[in-house]
């Protein structure tokens, strides 16, 4: 998973011969597994065609209000192209669309779109030498800039008119790594290290059966998967699940008991900037594992427990300048139970859920939350789990403000 992943792009297309490069382009946000909306100019359609860029995009090719070739065509909305997309590209940008962007300008409806874009854009100019040197479109560049877009600069090599210098626009691949590196300095957890911990663990009784809970480590992955959305170095330190994860930013280590947690957990500490811990680890294990199966020959079988190791209050005492976060799953004085566990684990903030609530707790896709601090609580509606994990992380964010 990259920053890329799972953006919404809407990428406008003027009217320059760089325009055919668009196609490469197209193809390496998807690769990156983006999202991609097209608007083109009328006139772009004659350096590269819709059907082109429709097919690598998998969505339909904007270029007019409306389709004209039908008199009953609803019109395409500017509006909600500016607000699906994450951030807006315009590439390539010509010397006369960012003319008309510094203006304000709006004849077609990819500056239509711009104008109403409520996030960032990116343009990446592409003419000849003497046209990008001209002081007119030396104004453009800075007043769009002066307006908070971001230029990705052209670059030198030869031009369509067979001259070499600088307006050149950016090559694909050179634009793609440009805005990664734009993203990822632009994300509040760069440069953060955060461990998470997720799902059950499983105490062995015999080879065949255990101990366990019904923790999904649904919570815990979302919460991996949105630290790395955000910019951190994240580890994940997960019990058994059937849950995956591919990312570069995500480093899983898969583990079974509660021993095996501490032991991981503790071994990684000491790099880390934040922990959350959200696995629901085992409070007991078996005092003695047998070797062989357990046959079945009474009505009636015991088995002595011993207290496992508590990860929570070991990274309490050793935590000194180091985020750490609990959590606390409750079936009654919910409150009273989890403002404990904040004082004697020593925790920044601990995410309580209960039981009594409809649609939290383990193995669904929602949660509903509270927030609990030393300073106040705050309580959230039911939402899905990668809403909580984007809420939890806010409160994260914070704590590196205070």
């Amino acid at each position: 998973m990259g920053v890329l992943e799972g953006k919404k792009i809407l990428l406008g297309i003027t009217a320059g011969i760089a325009a055919y490069k668009t196609a490469s382009l197209v193809r390496l946000f998807i690769k990156e597994g983006a999202q991609v909306k097209v608007i083109m100019t009328p006139s772009a359609k004659e350096f590269i065609t819709p059907l082109t860029l429709s097919t690598l995009s998998k969505n339909e090719v904007i270029s007019t209000f409306t389709k004209e070739e039908d008199e009953n065509a609803t019109w395409n909305n500017h509006v909600e192209l500016g607000l699906w997309a994450d951030f807006m590209l315009i590439a390539p940008a010509t010397a006369n669309s960012l003319s008309k962007m510094a203006s304000g300008s709006s004849d077609n409806i990819l500056l239509a779109a711009y104008l109403s874009a409520k996030c960032p854009v990116y343009f990446a100019p592409a003419m000849d030498l003497d046209m990008y040197l001209h002081p007119a479109t030396k104004q453009s560049l800075d007043k769009l800039q002066s307006y908070g877009n971001i230029m990705i600069p052209a670059e030198t090599g030869e031009l369509a008119s067979g001259l070499v210098g600088e307006g050149r626009m950016a090559e694909p691949e050179n634009i793609v790594s440009f805005l990664e590196r734009h993203l990822l300095e632009q994300l509040p957890l760069r440069h953060k290290k955060i461990l998470i911990t997720a799902g059950p663990t499983y105490e062995a009784i015999d080879p065949v059966r255990f101990i366990g809970n019904h923790s999904s480590g649904k919570m815990g992955f979302e919460l991996a998967t949105e630290a790395a959305n955000l910019g951190a170095q994240v580890i994940l330190i997960t019990g058994p699940t059937y849950l995956q994860l591919e990312s570069s930013m995500i480093k899983v280590i898969r583990v079974i008991s509660a021993d095996d947690m501490y032991n991981a957990v503790h071994a990684n500490f000491a790099d880390q900037d934040v922990v959350i811990a959200a696995a629901a680890v085992s409070d007991y294990k078996p005092k003695v594992v047998t070797d062989q199966k357990i046959k079945k020959k009474e009505a009636s079988f015991n088995i002595d427990l011993v207290p496992t190791q508590d990860i929570l209050a070991s990274l309490g005492e050793i935590k000194k300048n180091k985020k750490l976060i609990g959590f606390a799953l409750e079936t009654y004085n919910e409150v009273e139970n989890a403002k404990a566990k904040l004082e004697r684990k020593n925790l920044d903030f601990i995410v309580l859920n209960s039981l009594q609530d409809d649609g939290a707790g383990f193995k669904t896709d929602t949660n509903k939350i509270s927030i609990i601090s030393r300073e106040e609580t705050k309580t959230y509606q039911l939402k899905s789990k990668k809403e909580v994990a984007q809420d939890i992380l806010k409160e994260v964010i914070s704590l590196f403000h205070e």
